[in-house]
């Protein structure tokens, strides 16, 4: 069964390649949803739906981030999927 993950994650997350990263590990653990930079420069919201051990496997990705980049930390919250999306997109 399938769930969405949305995770808000704080720190050096803007200007670093940030989305990007999450949106190359999200395909290639097969989840739909999307990444998009929040409008403060200091967080990056993450919506994702898939089966739990690869929302786990893109939330450790997430925690370590890309070169150049620095996580304070991420606020995760889980429900049932919604099965609205059909790939995984950067929003801008």
């Amino acid at each position: 069964m399938n769930e969405r993950l949305a995770a808000t994650v704080h720190g050096r997350v803007q200007g670093v390649g940030f989305r990007y990263f999450v949106q190359t590990e999200a395909r290639r653990l097969r989840l739909s949803g999307y990444v998009r930079n929040c409008p403060n420069g200091r967080r990056v919201e993450v919506v994702a739906e898939g089966d739990r051990p690869s929302l786990e496997r893109l939330v450790g990705a997430v925690r370590q981030g890309p070169p150049g980049a620095y996580v304070e930390r991420v606020d995760v919250s889980r429900e049932p999927a919604s099965g609205e999306f059909s790939g995984f997109s950067v929003r801008h």
